[in-house]
């Protein structure tokens, strides 16, 4: 599994940020950027947000499934949660 590979301070990402996209982008790196010595944020390349984009869509439809299996058919009009919105 990729991990953080490289760290850059928000400072030096002013001057370097071609160098740090080109590590993310093309050298599948991700780069930890930080401020006040604290992470802020991570560069990724195109192919870990594009993998980070199906985790999440399987996590919804796994979720979607629990949900949908545990409905219990009920429903409630629109009048009716806004009269309990009201209340």
């Amino acid at each position: 599994m990729n991990t953080i590979t490289s760290s850059i301070t928000v400072r030096a990402l002013r001057d370097g940020l071609a160098d740090a996209v080109g590590r993310a982008g093309y050298g599948h790196e991700r780069v930890q950027i930080t401020k006040n010595g604290k992470p802020a944020a991570v560069l990724i390349g195109p192919e870990d947000f594009e993998l980070l984009e199906q985790l999440e869509m399987m996590r919804d439809v796994s979720e979607y499934r629990v949900a949908k299996a545990e409905d219990s058919g009920g429903r409630v009009s629109l009048d009716e949660l806004r009269a309990e919105l009201e209340a």
